[in-house]
């Protein structure tokens, strides 16, 4: 697989959550039914040990077996749905960011997602000073999180500074911001490099991202750059919709015109996504969330996390009911019960 041209082609990459039993300790064959999932679903790669994973995997001593179930189950699964990057999550000072791109290294990952999180009071120099070394590891996918989940603002002169570094192979934008991902996509540009590929992050924002062409002055004359795919929280849930989803966005901004159907689905799944991850209790039941719709699916057996405080919040499974009976089509029920079976098997 080349790494860059499928990145760049666009496609579907769900944040992998992550399975666990009552007793809150690994749910080995659930943590494999979803990976299986994601392959036969069409999805492009996987993310994992990312915030979807939950991010309490580093103190749980899970990182590395979480790590090396997913790249086992996905290269030892049977599919026909084509080339899979599998991507680790990449956090911390520059010590531990760079032990866990040599361990994702070693485990035969394909890129690292690279949160900045953990920085929150370096300056741009030191910020790009760990990406570079980090980057001497493995290749980088870039990570722009939104700050209700733990991100920082970065400014538009570290991205511009952060696109000069070779191994960047892709931008995950994930502000949550309008001005915020307008910086990102302009720093690519005005850097000149067209092997940059950038994904949207935005999951309150996902087909309005997709359909988008910016227009950025650079050099000699007018720029026009994409978001060409994503790797999302949303997309780890009804994943097999969602590939459908990006290729008929693809066909919509191909054709040069926007229909109004085409918006009215990007609303759609802004208001799925309000109720997953928990808006009006601001993100406090973003993975518990995740986790209902996959177990509604049979897909996990419940929706626990590391942290026992970390649950679904009051009213959010009436408002997973009520988005799933606003907005059927964004679900892949009928396609996860004919295969569940297989997967947990």
């Amino acid at each position: 697989m080349n790494l860059r041209q499928h990145l760049l082609g666009g496609v579907v990459i769900p944040a992998h959550p992550l399975a666990l039993t009552p007793s809150r300790t690994l749910d080995e064959q659930r943590q494999r039914a979803l990976t299986r999932y994601y392959r036969d679903a069409g999805a492009g790669g996987i993310a994992v040990g990312v915030h979807t994973t939950q991010f309490a995997i580093r103190e749980h001593d899970l990182l590395r077996p979480v790590l090396t179930l997913a790249a086992e189950s996905a290269k030892s699964w049977p599919s026909t749905a084509g080339d899979f990057a599998l991507i680790a999550g990449v956090v911390g000072a520059t010590r531990q960011a760079v032990d866990e791109a040599e361990l994702a290294r070693v485990l035969g990952y394909d890129a690292v997602l690279l949160s900045l999180a953990a920085l929150r009071e370096a300056d741009d120099r030191a910020l790009l000073t760990h990406c570079r070394r980090v980057a001497e590891v493995m290749p980088v996918i870039g990570f722009y999180l939104q700050t209700a989940v733990g991100g920082r603002n970065l400014s538009f002169g570290f991205w511009r500074e952060f696109a000069e570094i070779a191994n960047v192979v892709a931008i995950k934008i994930a502000p949550f911001n309008r001005y915020q991902t307008l910086d990102v996509v302009r720093a690519i540009a005005e850097s000149g490099r067209d092997d940059i590929a950038l994904y949207t992050g935005n999951d309150d924002n996902i087909v309005h991202d997709l359909l988008t062409p910016y227009h950025v002055a650079s050099g000699g004359g007018v720029v026009e750059q994409h978001i060409v795919g994503g790797l999302l929280g949303q997309w780890a849930v009804w994943t097999h919709s969602a590939v459908e989803l990006l290729a008929a966005m693809r066909a919509t901004r191909a054709a040069g015109s926007v229909p109004v159907d085409a918006l009215a689905r990007g609303v759609a799944l802004t208001d799925a996504n309000g109720a997953i991850f928990d808006v009006r209790h601001n993100f406090a039941g973003c993975i518990p969330g995740i986790h209902e719709v996959l177990r509604r699916q049979g897909l996990l057996r419940g929706v626990w996390c590391l942290d026992p405080r970390e649950t679904l919040s009051p009213g959010q499974t009436r408002e997973i009911d009520r988005v799933i009976r606003s907005h059927p089509w964004l679900t892949d029920d009928a396609f996860v019960a004919e295969h569940l079976d297989r997967w947990l098997a």
